[in-house]
C-alpha cells in the first residue's frame, strides 16, 4: 500500500509541477516506489529486471535533468513548458523515450516486464507512462516532428516486428506497448490532445488485458490455449479486447488510429499515415495469434494436455467495465472533436 500511494504523490507531483526540478523528484519518487514491487518475488529474474529498470530510469532522469539544465541556463528559465534551447530539446526527447521504451531506448523495456508479476507488469506498462506522456504533452510546441516522426516510426516497426516470434504473453504486450507508443510520438507535434486520447484508450484496453490474463492465470501461449475451460465467456471477451487493441473497425481501439490518420493527412503527411498503417498490421498478426489461441482452437498436440477447471468465481466488475468500455466505446467518435 505504502509503494502504490508512493507511485500515485510521485504521478501527481509530475503531472502538476511547472517547474522541471519538481518533475524529476516526482519521476525519482516513482522509479523508487516500483523497484520493490517488480524484486517483489525474489526470483532470480525479478531481481534483474529491478536492476535493468533502475539503470535506464537513472539514465534517464540524469538526462532530463541535464536537458533542464542546459535550457535554464541558456534562457534563464525553469518552467517546464518553456523549453526553447533546440539542444535541451533534443536531450529531453530521448530522456523522454529511454523512459517510455521508445526505440531505440527499448531494450530493457520487455525484459523488464517479463521479470515482473503480471499486475506490476500493468502498472509498469500504464500508471509508470503517464508522468513522461505528460511531460511531453506540456514541451509538444517545441520538440522537433522531424525526430519524434523517424523515433515513432521506428518504435511502431520493431514494436510488430520483434512481438512476431514471442511465446511469452507479457513480451508480446511489451512489444505492443512499443508500437502504440510509436503511434502516440508520431501526432504529439500537431495534437497532443490526441496522443492522451490515445494514451488513456491504450491505458483502458491494456488494463482488460492484463487483468484477465492475472485472473486466469495464463503467462504463455502454450497455457492461453487450455485456459478456456477455466472462464469461457471471460476468453470470449478476450478475444474481442485484444481485436480492439489491434485497432480493428468496430472496437474502441480504432478510435485513436482513425483520428491520428486524419490529422496526419490534414498535415500532408500521407505517406508517414500510410507507413504507420501497415506496420500496425505487424501487430495484428500477433493479435490475432493471442485471439486465436485465447478461443478459437485447440491445435494439434501429440502430448495430451489437462483441462483446467472452470472457475465458478464471479468476474470483478472492474475487469467487466474495462472490457466492455474497450470494445464499445467508437460511437463516441462524434463527440472527440468538441473535446479536441
Amino acid at each position: 500500500l505504502m509503494f502504490a500511494l508512493s507511485l500515485l504523490l510521485g504521478t501527481t507531483i509530475t503531472i502538476t509541477s511547472n517547474h522541471w526540478i519538481m518533475a524529476w523528484a516526482g519521476l525519482e519518487i516513482n522509479t523508487l516506489s516500483i523497484l520493490p514491487l517488480i524484486a517483489k518475488s525474489h526470483h532470480p529474474r525479478a531481481i534483474e529486471a529491478a536492476t535493468k529498470y533502475f539503470m535506464t530510469q537513472a539514465t534517464a532522469s540524469a538526462l532530463v535533468l541535464f536537458s533542464s539544465m542546459t535550457n535554464a541556463w541558456h534562457t534563464g528559465q525553469w518552467d517546464i513548458t518553456q523549453m526553447t534551447h533546440t539542444t535541451s530539446c533534443l536531450i529531453l526527447t530521448s530522456a523522454i523515450a529511454m523512459k517510455l521504451g521508445m526505440v531505440p531506448f527499448h531494450f530493457w523495456f520487455p525484459e523488464v516486464l517479463q521479470g515482473s508479476p503480471i499486475i506490476t507488469g500493468l502498472i509498469l506498462s500504464t500508471i509508470m507512462k503517464l508522468p513522461p506522456i505528460a511531460l511531453l504533452y506540456m514541451t509538444s510546441h517545441s520538440l522537433n516532428p522531424t525526430l519524434l516522426t523517424l523515433m515513432a516510426i521506428m518504435s511502431a516497426a520493431l514494436g510488430g516486428w520483434m512481438g512476431l516470434n514471442q511465446t511469452q504473453i507479457r513480451k508480446i504486450l511489451a512489444f505492443s506497448s512499443i508500437s502504440h507508443l510509436g503511434w502516440m510520438a508520431i501526432i504529439i507535434p500537431f495534437s497532443p490532445k490526441l496522443t492522451m486520447l490515445n494514451f488513456y484508450l491504450y491505458v483502458l484496453i491494456t488494463s482488460a488485458i492484463f487483468l484477465t490474463m492475472n485472473t486466469v492465470k495464463v503467462l504463455k501461449l502454450s497455457t492461453l490455449m487450455t485456459s478456456w475451460t477455466k472462464a469461457p465467456a471471460l476468453n470470449t471477451m478476450l478475444l474481442l479486447t485484444l481485436l480492439s487493441l489491434a485497432g480493428l473497425p468496430p472496437l474502441t481501439g480504432f478510435l485513436p488510429k482513425w483520428l491520428i490518420i486524419q490529422e496526419l493527412t490534414k498535415q500532408n503527411m500521407a505517406p508517414t499515415a500510410i507507413i504507420i498503417s501497415l506496420l500496425s498490421l505487424l501487430g495484428l498478426f500477433f493479435y490475432l495469434r493471442l485471439a486465436y489461441c485465447a478461443t478459437i482452437t485447440l491445435p494439434p498436440h501429440t502430448t495430451n494436455h489437462m483441462k483446467q477447471w472452470h472457475t465458478y468465481k464471479p468476474t470483478s466488475t472492474l475487469i467487466a467495465i474495462s472490457i466492455v468500455m474497450s470494445i464499445m466505446l467508437l460511437p463516441i467518435s462524434p463527440m472527440i472533436p468538441t473535446i479536441l
